[in-house]
């Protein structure tokens, strides 16, 4: 099972990490995701329907979301400090569950994580099997250049457009998923990879699965939608002993926590949309009380 340990944020080397057999980790160990918001729960589901009751730690730095307008050098404290505290916590195997820090932080997860660090972008590039692939991600995932030249080093001569979305993440926490204004915005975006001819988008932004509809709607049918969560979780299972349980059509969080740096009940209701069940969600500070923000 392959995934990326690049110790530079912006060129992909991709390296083997042990697999399930070798690792020793337990079938129950603790898995850390953390995303800026909502966006990693598309993960979070994926995994808990393949793997029910899994122990995780979900956090979701909602209190600076979105991440897509930040700086690298803020992008990359902010994924030190959660990276810290879910190693702190105990956690065992980290996902990191939103593409923004992936292309930006990479390196720091893993010299900060001590422990295997599953991302996104070096996992869906090597299962992208179309010549001509669009990407839609954040403005700091398409400057990071990170997602094009990963897929371009998975095949040789393979064309790769890719389209920075700053409306879709705001958008999507606010839950407006169907506005006449959201079609438009997408439609905009989209046009670059339409006259491009591609033949697969990437959703390059662990959001952007909740706009499925509305890009299906928008794209010919020839065109196929790539969400990296699946990848990524398949990397994931490689990495642990077979499900103790079968999968569920409904993920079973029974052995999660979800955690917010923002408003935990504005959260639980966004949470249930996205799940698809209910979730109890806590409140967490990332920093020693009295720490200067």
């Amino acid at each position: 099972m392959t995934v990326s340990l690049r110790t530079d944020p912006i060129e992909p080397t991709l390296c083997r990490l042990p697999t399930a057999e070798v690792t020793g980790l337990p079938a129950d160990a603790l898995l850390g995701l953390f995303d800026s918001g909502l966006g990693g729960l598309t993960v979070l589901r994926r995994l808990l329907r393949r793997r029910p009751g899994q122990p995780c730690l979900y956090v979701g730095d909602t209190a600076r979301v979105p991440y897509g307008g930040r700086s690298p050098e803020e992008i990359r404290a902010i994924a030190s400090e959660v990276v810290v505290w879910l190693r702190d916590q105990g956690a065992q195997v980290l996902v990191m569950a939103c593409n923004t820090t992936n292309a930006l932080a990479l390196d720091v997860a893993q010299a900060e994580a001590g422990m295997p660090v599953v991302g996104l972008i070096d996992a869906v590039a090597q299962r992208v099997e179309q010549r001509r692939v669009g990407v839609l991600a954040t403005p700091a995932t398409v400057a990071s250049g990170a997602y094009g030249q990963a897929l371009r080093a998975s095949l040789e001569g393979r064309t790769v457009v890719e389209v920075g979305c700053p409306l879709f993440v705001p958008a999507i926490e606010r839950h407006d998923l169907g506005s006449p204004g959201l079609r438009a915005v997408a439609a905009a975006y989209l046009e670059p990879l339409l006259d491009a001819r591609v033949q697969a988008v990437v959703l390059g932004c662990s959001h952007y699965p909740l706009l499925r509809p509305l890009l299906e709607s928008l794209l010919p049918p020839e065109v196929t939608l790539i969400d990296p969560a699946e990848a990524a979780v398949t990397v994931l299972e490689g990495l642990l002993p077979a499900a103790a349980v079968a999968p569920r059509s409904e993920p079973d969080l029974s052995g999660c926590r979800l955690l917010v740096t923002g408003d935990p009940e504005a959260f639980a209701c966004g949470a249930r949309q996205w799940l698809g069940v209910p979730a109890a969600v806590e409140h967490v500070c990332l920093r020693p009380p009295g720490e200067a923000h």
